[in-house]
């Protein structure tokens, strides 16, 4: 199936984290603050959680601790309309993800505690159990492949999808911190990107695995001239350019007073994937991603944050359009 065809199926198996979030009130610094408020994070869950309040439906593969905060995260995803079948909860000393950062942006700090992360428990068995046929695009983000067992499953789950015609959509999300070295996520990267016929990523990402920032989005157009279908490029404040059917599409952003800037790559991927599901052309789709990224750096926490249809129809009219990308 194409790569349109199988995202306008709006039906999407995600593979990766879910962990938990904790954020105090806006402006306090985390050391200053005494309550925080709690919820569901995680790159994979949060893109998961994006698509279902934008209509669309999604199922999460991963692994979560055997303890109250693995459960407090299938609670979350059954909040967020998510579906578990596929979430296997591990013993031992594995520990689900978790994340404290602030809902500012100036002095921002967020801390990831990754060490012996229940997801990267997850195995080739689960994902070898998992029906492919039922769902028209696999999503995944670049933290699944950080660690084994799930570095293997994730690369055995792509085989799956391929081998059932689902198109695949990956985020590039590197994360330094979850890797054992530079030169391991460099190599497993561009081996992911290779195989992906989506790719999302910033100018950042891309010159990562490309050995410098400079060299970046020269890497994009080449992953689009040799195995990528879709590639888009992020540039932060400058836009995006956009890698599809030999053409660059250049787009703006959606300026917004910032409470944080965690969240926005996760909703960008969640608008844009339903958006091309719900029949808009791949331009539209990438601007109507990059409303709902700005949409969720305005607004506290993650997955809480994201739009419901009728949040980013309502944001979409209240501004009068992005800014004109920047072209150099």
């Amino acid at each position: 199936m194409s790569i349109i065809d199988g995202i306008k199926k709006n039906n999407f198996v995600v593979v990766g984290r879910v962990g938990m979030d904790l954020f105090p009130a806006p402006g306090i610094a985390t050391e200053d603050a005494t309550d925080f408020n709690v919820d569901m994070g995680g790159s994979s869950a949060n893109i998961a959680a994006g698509v279902v309040k934008l209509g669309g439906q999604a199922s999460l593969v991963t692994s979560v601790s055997d303890d109250a905060v693995g459960r407090f995260c299938v609670n979350k995803l059954h909040h967020y309309g998510v579906k578990t079948d596929h979430v296997t909860a591990v013993g031992g000393e594995a520990r689900n993800s978790l994340a404290v950062y602030e809902s500012r942006v100036e002095g921002h700090q967020s801390v990831i505690y990754r060490n012996g992360a229940a997801d990267f428990e997850m195995t080739v068995a689960d994902v070898e159990a998992v029906d492919y046929s039922q769902f028209g695009a696999l999503v995944t983000a670049g933290t699944v492949f950080a660690a084994e067992p799930s570095r293997t499953a994730a690369f055995r789950a792509f085989e799956l999808a391929r081998a059932a015609g689902l198109p695949i959509i990956f985020d590039v999300d590197y994360r330094p911190y979850s890797w054992p070295s530079a030169q391991v996520a460099e190599e497993v990267l561009s081996k992911a990107g290779g195989l992906s016929d989506v790719i999302v990523g910033n100018d950042d990402e891309f010159g990562f695995m490309a050995g410098g920032r400079e060299k970046g989005l020269a890497k994009a157009r080449e992953l689009s001239a040799t195995s990528a279908g879709i590639v888009v490029y992020k540039m932060g404040e400058h836009g995006a350019v956009t890698f599809a059917n030999g053409e660059e599409l250049r787009t703006g952003i959606f300026p917004v007073q910032a409470l944080k800037p965690t969240g926005a790559g996760d909703s960008f991927m969640a608008g844009m994937l339903t958006s091309i599901a719900d029949g808009h052309d791949l331009k539209t789709a990438v601007l109507r991603g990059s409303a709902c990224a700005a949409y969720v750096v305005a607004r506290p926490g993650c997955a809480p944050a994201m739009p419901f249809q009728d949040d980013l129809t309502k944001f979409l009219a209240e501004h009068a359009g992005p800014t004109i990308p920047d072209v150099t």
